[in-house]
């Protein structure tokens, strides 16, 4: 399995802290965001090449970390400069499949999200399903759940509808940007891309992928912090405590 860290992205929200430096790289605690995230994912032993997708303002720092980091990360320039010429998560995605050629099943996470669990159940899920899966989670707020994915599943997980940022959500379930693609799946995303699937959020594929073949949603056992904005980055640095189970 391969790894694929999706941290194109020009983090407007957190500016000036993130205006010459990406956020993945961000200091929580002790460490960056991205160490917290790899550290863990190495420990399931089934990752065996972690893959940084940057954009080209950032590719440096990115190059410059993973040359200190003790596990074999490749890092990946996607050429644009700037917010507004970015290529979205799910054409990045397409990008690093063209480049490296990537055939494995494939880990795809958000390089600045920060979770209190272990992804090493996650990855367990997946290899007993067999199929694409995601994680979900239970959120209550209606503003809340139009901002991001949304997924209706059965009582086997099966999604039986996502929809990216609906105007009048489905179910209350959430689906954060942590994705294991089956290999045979990986293949698709020239397809989604193809077919009108939306670009910017990862969350898009995925939608348009569940509606092809079985995708289905692991409901996570903790708690997810996204980093999107000052005050949400100030909150993780006085509550994140690390995995705890």
């Amino acid at each position: 399995m391969k790894c694929l860290i999706l941290a194109a992205g020009y983090a407007t929200r957190l500016y000036p802290l993130t205006e010459n430096f990406p956020k993945p790289l961000l200091t929580v605690g002790d460490k960056t965001i991205l160490d917290w995230l790899l550290e863990d994912i190495d420990r399931s032993g089934a990752v065996d090449e972690y893959i940084v997708i940057s954009n080209h303002k950032f590719a440096r720092n990115f190059r410059e970390w993973a040359a200190r980091s003790p596990l074999p990360v490749t890092v990946l320039d996607d050429g644009t400069e700037n917010n507004e010429t970015r290529l979205g998560a799910v054409k990045d995605i397409q990008f690093a499949v063209d480049a490296l050629g990537l055939r494995d099943d494939l880990l795809v996470i958000a390089g600045d999200n920060l979770l209190d669990f272990s992804l090493t159940g996650f990855i367990a899920y997946q290899r007993e399903k067999q199929t694409t899966c995601v994680m979900r989670y239970w959120e209550e707020s209606e503003a809340k759940l139009r901002k991001t994915g949304v997924a209706v599943v059965d009582e086997n997980d099966l999604i039986l509808d996502m929809q990216e940022k609906p105007a009048q959500p489905r179910s209350h379930w959430c689906t954060p940007p942590f994705y294991i693609y089956k290999a045979s799946d990986v293949g698709l995303v020239r397809a989604g891309i193809a077919s009108g699937c939306g670009v910017d959020a990862p969350g898009s594929f995925i939608a348009w992928l569940s509606g092809q073949t079985a995708v289905h949603a692991f409901a996570m056992p903790g708690r997810r912090y996204d980093i999107g904005n000052l005050a949400s980055y100030e909150e993780v640095q006085r509550t994140y405590r690390g995995i705890t189970e």
